[in-house]
This record gives structure tokens, C-alpha cells and sequence, in this order.
């Protein structure tokens, strides 16, 4: 695969593309704290050249996302629409209570993200009376990790529960922490062979909402730091990429040269267009 182009800023490539399919965390914010001059950069191709359209991982509903925006200082005026892998679960999850009224459901990760749930008729149970398992994230993820719930997926594998994970991330930044995700825990229950059904990037379907939602644009650019759900998912999903390399991967990619970039995308069956240190215009 050829090298990624090393630039500056959007504007080098945004005439090329018209719309944004863009991830929130690592380039919109940090978990903590904005990136203001990402927002000004999507603003300035919203104005001038198509839909920018934000992708994420969150197991959250998009409402709950703006919340998290107004909360940490991250405008709400550079963005068409959002669309999250929390909002695929939950239609997911209100299709299938439509179906079986009485269905149960083991939910995994904090009590802050329970907001998934609300509004539908589902009961919250132990794994022996639950019909499915919801994993939104590790109930304390700044402090647990995979292996503190060994027991728990074990369980769930005895009576072969199906995993809803709601966010196939592993890990992501929370400021200059990182902390493990609920793609880590779907991934350890597959390895001990429990059945999962992933919502979010790298999958096509969520793509497929992306792009419904910014108009079904014939040249659309996806933005991400991250290679195996945001490189990986453009890939399959057809569309061209600018890899954000600040973010996810760290130290890994130093040195930061087109050549170093291109061995690291190689060896993760992905490519881009351009990279860039930080989403800037």
C-alpha cells in the first residue's frame, strides 16, 4: 500500500471530499478537555464544502453525547449529525423487546451509562434469569481491567449469553490516562468462545447510518486515530481516510514519517490517504 501523505491542515485535501464522516474521541476532545481548532477546522468544511457527519464509538445515545459536549466546553455548531453505537443498540434492543415483552437483560459497565436504557420496557436481571448481556464498558474503568471480570464472562459463557457490546473500542484516552473499553471484554468473552454481536465502527452498518445521515455523498472522507475501528471501518466501508496520529496509538508512531505510517497500516490491513499530527485546517 503507498505511504500516506503527511499535511498540515484539512484545507490541503477538503476540496477533494464532499462530506466528513468523523470520529468525536481522540479528535473532537480527550475525554476531558476540547479541541478547538478541530471544531473550527470541520466548521470551515461544513461551510464550504458538505455535511460533517460525527461517528462514534460511544455507548451512549447521541443526545447523552451533546450532553458530554456542553459539559467538557466542546461546541455544538461545526456538526450535522451524530450517530452512535449506543443509538444502534438501543434500536437494537427496542426491536427485540417489541418482540419478546418479556425479555431480561444483564447489564455490564457503570451506572452513569444505565441513560442507554431509559424509556424502554426491559428488565435488568442476574446472568441465570437474563435472555441477552449488555456491555457498555467496565463498571470502573479507570481502575478495573479485563481480567477483573473473568468470573462474570464465565458465567455468562455457561449458559452461552449473547454479548450486545455497545462500543468495540479497547481502549481510548480519558485525558492522559487509558482506560479499557467494552471491545476488551467482547473480545475476552470471544476468546473463551461467547457469541457477541458488535454495534459501532469498525462494522458496516454504522457507516451505513453515517452516510445516510450526510446525504449519501459520492466522496465522503473519514476522519479517526485509530486503526483497527476507524482505518478499518472506512476501508470496508469503501471510503478514503485522514488518520489522526496523536491520538490512540501514541509513542507507536514515532518516527512520524510517511514510511513509518505506511508499516504500521500494513501490518493492520489498513490505509489512508494523509495523516496528520492533529485535526487543524
Amino acid at each position: 500500500m503507498s505511504p500516506p501523505r503527511l499535511i498540515a491542515g484539512l484545507g490541503e485535501i477538503a476540496r477533494d471530499h464532499d462530506a466528513l464522516i468523523c470520529d468525536i474521541w481522540g479528535v473532537v476532545h480527550d475525554g476531558q478537555a476540547p479541541f478547538p481548532e478541530a471544531a473550527e477546522a470541520l466548521r470551515r468544511f461544513r461551510h464550504s464544502h458538505g455535511k460533517v457527519i460525527l461517528l462514534s464509538n460511544a455507548p451512549r445515545p447521541p443526545g447523552s453525547v451533546e450532553e458530554q459536549f456542553r459539559r467538557i466546553g466542546v461546541a455544538t455548531d461545526f456538526y450535522d449529525a451524530i450517530v452512535t453505537s449506543g443509538g444502534a443498540v438501543r434500536a437494537d434492543l427496542a426491536s427485540r423487546v417489541r418482540r419478546d415483552p418479556s425479555l431480561a437483560l444483564y447489564y455490564i459497565g457503570p451506572e452513569q451509562d444505565t441513560g442507554l436504557l431509559s424509556g424502554l420496557d426491559i428488565a435488568r436481571t442476574g446472568i441465570d434469569k437474563a435472555d441477552v448481556a449488555l456491555c457498555v464498558g467496565l463498571a470502573d474503568d479507570l481502575t478495573e481491567t479485563p481480567d477483573d471480570y473473568s468470573d462474570i464472562l464465565a458465567a455468562m459463557r455457561a449458559k452461552n449469553l449473547t454479548m450486545l457490546c455497545a462500543n468495540p473500542d479497547l481502549k481510548v484516552y480519558r485525558g492522559s490516562q487509558l482506560c479499557w473499553c467494552a471491545g476488551a471484554l467482547a473480545q475476552a468473552y470471544e476468546a473463551i468462545g461467547g457469541p457477541v454481536t458488535y454495534y459501532g465502527k469498525p462494522y458496516p452498518a454504522i457507516y451505513d447510518a453515517a452516510l445516510t445521515a450526510a446525504g449519501r455523498p459520492s466522496r465522503a472522507l473519514a476522519i479517526g486515530d485509530a486503526l483497527i475501528t476507524d482505518l478499518k471501518g472506512a476501508k470496508a466501508a469503501g471510503l478514503a481516510a485522514l488518520f489522526i496520529a496523536d491520538g490512540l496509538h501514541g509513542e507507536e508512531i514515532e518516527p512520524y514519517t510517511p514510511e513509518h505510517l505506511g508499516e504500521m497500516f500494513d501490518a493492520a490491513h489498513v490505509e489512508a490517504k494523509a495523516a496528520m499530527r492533529a485535526l487543524r485546517w
